[in-house]
């Protein structure tokens, strides 16, 4: 009855589609592209929380733009210093920006009659005196690695901007900033900062899913030219494939997703799940009507079949990526919905465009009646009897790939690295090594300090813990510099001996009090955001270089060990945060994650392969060959020393949602055949050949759809196209080779 309805509605379904298309087209304009590191803290943390809780208190960590700029042989130039000034000094000018400090700005306290007053550091108009300056900022802890390198060939200009700046506020800052630089004709300058992260990865997005979506179009139009010679099975298949594409693109935009750096992934998902459901579900339609059946009844054989079959897997593949609900980083679980929601939105266009449209061509114009010059036949049942003769041998080698997966997974890493996930080949990524390699880096670490009752923020014996914690603190290798109320009271100590040998050092007690009276002029030097307004705690700030999750994670349980051992509690606390310490909280989460998340998929895959097979049997042998590829991936993280983070993660919930959907399709067609024709061997046979053919050109479509990847110029794409392209090779495998023996096996 349905089945009546829906064939006397086809060309209603057809126009319904093509018209919900236009209008998807319509809304791509309004699509939002948005990166920040917040959205990659892992909600519901405890170290979340109090980080959330400081930065209300004193202010984000990120709130800076670094604009380094280089002047050979020496920036101690007059000429070059007095550009530098102006060009500092329009920056103030410059939209969301609150502060600026370069060289020629910065300066020194000095004693006068008035009391402390700050002395520039560079005498910009006086040559000989400015050499005498340049040897003494070259010793300065406080300006070499901060305003200038260590050879003295670049320096700094440190823009402070508004808090928590979003996408429109960071291009509202970069573009004077850009129009500065080529008004003062800086050529060789390098950038650093929120601001300019935001605008530089938002428009590599734009840039990313143009790419992906032209070259995947461009193969899977190649591929289909293989597979069907008629130009209108082409056509068609393509036409499908692109209203699915332009359909969910346009329900993003209606539903106000924000895409992150992983919506390059989205068109090649949507492509390569759209051509997996045509190519299953024309290939069965075309198989009818060469059997001598009608257009419409080959249809109903093909939907009542395939059509079942492919809603299945569409289902099964939403369950992979509607796993990554599990993972705590929001950017994650919006791309776990909205794959899901692709994979279900692919399926219905099949149903209600591809299916209805192939009705309306005869069988000359869909297909061609002479066989293909590729004999899938005598390949399909090659396989067939090969998986007859050697079972034993396919058991033994299984055995063996499994052994090779344990190891290569005992030596997964979390040790990621932050400039392994910025766009290689790019500005920003070069801008960013220079950072790394001439000034303090660009993670950065907080160390919050708590006062006890009974201090007061500024008493000795908290602001003398504070000062040897510092010390410790740039001891590390991965630590340059670092700021905090000692700084000031050496500066000051420094001034009141009138920069004496050494004078630039933590004073004693005695001393100290002489220079607690001049603590109100504090606010010159920047305190203000270094107590908080309760004045029960204080920070110290500092960055620390990409050396690596792992490498952090040890140079941090040092610097808490020193403090456990060297500071009194009953004066202050300690406690490391900061946007880099939140962000490596990812590397623990993402092993959780990832393995309650693949959990919760073999619930639901096994529920919904219950629904099918409606035997536990099957079910148990549908899910094994499914397992491999997981294995595969995760061994290849091992062997290629690719450290698992939250990007490569979702590696695992894409794999399996696809992987699974040849496993359902292999089975299912066994089981109506094994119905049919009483005879598990003979059921075998005909699904090697009816299924076989469908199975392998799907395969070789993903292979080659996410190898595309390899183009893209952020490599934790790369990394997830390689090893999904790899990984379902082994699927196919499993399912040609190592599902039949299991059936064999256990299916008496």
């Amino acid at each position: 009855m349905w089945y009546e309805k829906y064939y006397k509605h086809r060309k209603g379904l057809i126009v319904g589609t093509i018209v919900l298309g236009i209008l998807g087209g319509i809304m791509l304009p309004n699509l939002k592209f948005a990166f920040n590191f917040e959205q990659f803290f892992p909600t519901g943390d405890e170290d979340l929380e109090f980080f959330q809780n400081f930065i209300e208190e004193f202010e984000t960590d990120d709130n800076f733009l670094l604009i380094a700029l280089e002047k050979e042989p020496s920036v101690f130039d007059t000429s070059f210093l007095k550009k530098l000034r102006a060009f500092s000094e329009d920056c103030k000018d410059v939209p969301y920006v609150k502060s600026v400090q370069s060289l020629p700005l910065f300066g020194f306290p000095v004693m006068s009659p008035m009391g402390p007053i700050f002395k520039p550091a560079v005498s910009i108009d006086n040559s000989d005196k400015l050499i005498e300056d340049s040897i003494g900022l070259m010793k300065d802890e406080r300006i070499v690695y901060n305003l200038i390198n260590k050879s003295a060939t670049s320096t700094v200009v440190i823009l402070k901007t508004e808090d928590g700046i979003q996408i429109d506020e960071s291009k509202a800052v970069m573009n004077p900033i850009d129009s500065l630089l080529a008004l003062y004709n800086f050529d060789d300058y390098h950038i650093l900062g929120r601001a300019y992260f935001q605008t530089e990865l938002s428009e590599l997005q734009f840039r990313e899913i143009i790419i992906s979506t032209l070259i995947s179009g461009i193969l899977i139009s190649f591929v289909m030219i293989l597979i069907f010679s008629k130009w209108r099975s082409i056509a068609i298949a393509l036409t499908s494939i692109g209203l699915a594409l332009l359909l969910f693109m346009g329900v993003l935009a209606v539903l106000g997703r924000q895409l992150s750096l992983m919506a390059a992934l989205y068109p090649i998902l949507m492509l390569i799940v759209g051509t997996s459901d045509v190519i299953h579900i024309m290939t069965k339609y075309f198989d009818e009507l060469r059997k001598g059946k009608g257009k419409k009844e080959s249809m109903e054989v093909t939907i009542r079949q395939i059509g079942l079959a492919t809603l299945l897997t569409s289902l099964t593949t939403a369950a992979g990526f509607a796993t990554l609900l599990s993972s705590r980083i929001i950017p994650i679980q919006e791309f776990g919905v909205n794959s899901a929601i692709g994979v279900v939105i692919a399926y219905v266009v099949v149903i209600a465009f591809t299916c209805p449209l192939l009705t309306y061509f005869s069988n000359d114009q869909l297909f061609s009646q002479k066989p293909t010059k590729f004999n899938w036949t005598k390949v399909l049942k090659w396989s067939y009897n090969y998986t007859l003769k050697n079972s034993k041998l396919i058991w033994v080698l299984s055995g063996i790939f499994l052994v090779l997966c344990v190891y290569g997974i005992s030596k997964i890493h979390t040790n990621y690295e932050l400039q392994k996930n910025l766009p290689k080949g790019a500005k920003i990524t070069e801008d960013f090594m220079f950072f790394e390699n001439e000034y303090a880096g660009f993670r950065p670490l907080e160390l919050a300090v708590t006062i006890q009752e009974g201090y007061d923020v500024f008493d000795y014996e908290v602001i003398d813990a504070v000062e040897r914690t510092e010390r410790f603190l740039k001891t590390q290798p991965e630590v340059y510099n670092a700021f905090s109320l000692a700084t000031i009271i050496k500066s000051l100590n420094q001034m009141m001996k009138n920069y004496g040998p050494d004078s630039y050092s933590m004073p004693d007690k005695e001393a100290y009090e002489m220079t607690k009276p001049f603590l109100d002029k504090i606010p010159l030097m920047g305190a203000e955001v270094l107590v908080s307004k309760d004045k029960r705690k204080t920070r110290i700030t500092s960055k620390v270089k990409d050396v690596g999750a792992e490498n952090i994670k040890a140079m941090s349980a040092r610097v808490d060990d020193w403090v456990t051992e060297n500071i009194d509690p009953s004066v202050v606390t300690f406690k490391q945060t900061g946007t880099g310490i939140i962000l490596d909280k990812n590397a623990e989460f993402v092993r959780q994650s990832l393995l309650f998340g693949l959990g919760i998929a073999l619930v639901i895959v096994s529920l919904l392969m219950g629904f099918l097979f409606r035997s536990f049997k099957f079910l148990l042998i549908a899910i094994v060959p499914n397992i491999i590829p997981l294995l595969f991936a995760a061994a290849l993280l091992g062997y290629a020393n690719i450290a698992l983070e939250a990007g490569v993660s979702i590696v695992f919930a894409i794999i399996f949602g696809i992987a699974v959907d040849d496993t359902i399709h292999f089975m299912s067609k066994y089981k109506l055949a094994k119905d049919m024709y009483g005879d598990k061997e003979k059921a075998m046979y005909v699904t090697f050949l009816e299924t076989g053919k469908a199975i392998i050109y799907t395969s070789i479509i993903l292979f080659f759809g996410f190898l595309v990847l390899i183009f893209s110029s952020n490599l934790p794409s790369v990394i997830i196209g390689l090893l999904i392209s790899v990984t379902l090779v082994s699927a196919v495998i499993a399912d040609l080779f190592l599902l039949p023996v299991i059936i064999r096996r256990f299916d008496n």
